[in-house]
């Protein structure tokens, strides 16, 4: 959705301005704020106009693993203010994306068919790495229907070694 995207990038650039010497522990209470606000019924709870800001910054910092810090407080104060609630998800992304390029970094989703160990892991992010030209930072999704293998998707590439994505390919060569 642009329009999100446009409503989320002062946020997120104003953020990073302010946190350059804390990017990783911003993206950290800020990844808790954005999950809580993916929630439809906490959105719904926040668009009714018989609840104050003040109630709506209770229920979502009650639902955050950890406790946000002054600058997350006063963050998310501005955002429930605003009513921006909702551009939370898409002001972490871009976030995100801002402290990536202040790294040289980009950001890796690994879907495997069963759970990674830390060990193979930081093998599969070594290979990765080498086959990207680029240090990634992974999350890890795990995804039965890709039945083995794994699909990574870093920034606009996706490299899909699936046991589905090969049957798919198989499936098409058969039919075609």
């Amino acid at each position: 959705m642009a329009e999100l995207a446009t409503i989320a990038r002062p946020y997120a650039e104003a953020l990073f301005q302010v946190s350059r010497a804390d990017l990783s522990g911003t993206q950290a209470w800020l990844d808790g704020l954005a999950n809580a606000a993916g929630n439809n019924e906490l959105l719904q709870f926040a668009a009714n106009p018989k609840v104050n800001a003040s109630q709506v910054f209770h229920i979502v910092t009650s639902v955050l693993k950890n406790p946000l810090p002054e600058r997350g407080t006063n963050f998310l104060r501005t955002v429930i203010d605003n009513e921006r609630l909702a551009a939370l998800p898409e002001v972490a992304r871009q976030f995100r994306q801002l402290a990536n390029s202040v790294s040289g970094s980009s950001d890796a989703l690994i879907q495997s068919a069963f759970p990674i160990g830390q060990g193979e892991l930081a093998e599969l992010v070594g290979t990765l790495e080498k086959r990207f030209g680029r240090k990634l930072e992974p999350m890890v999704e795990v995804d039965p229907s890709l039945i083995g293998g794994v699909r990574v998707v870093v920034d606009d590439e996706v490299l899909d070694t699936s046991v589905k994505a090969r049957l798919e390919q198989m499936k098409m060569a058969l039919t075609a």
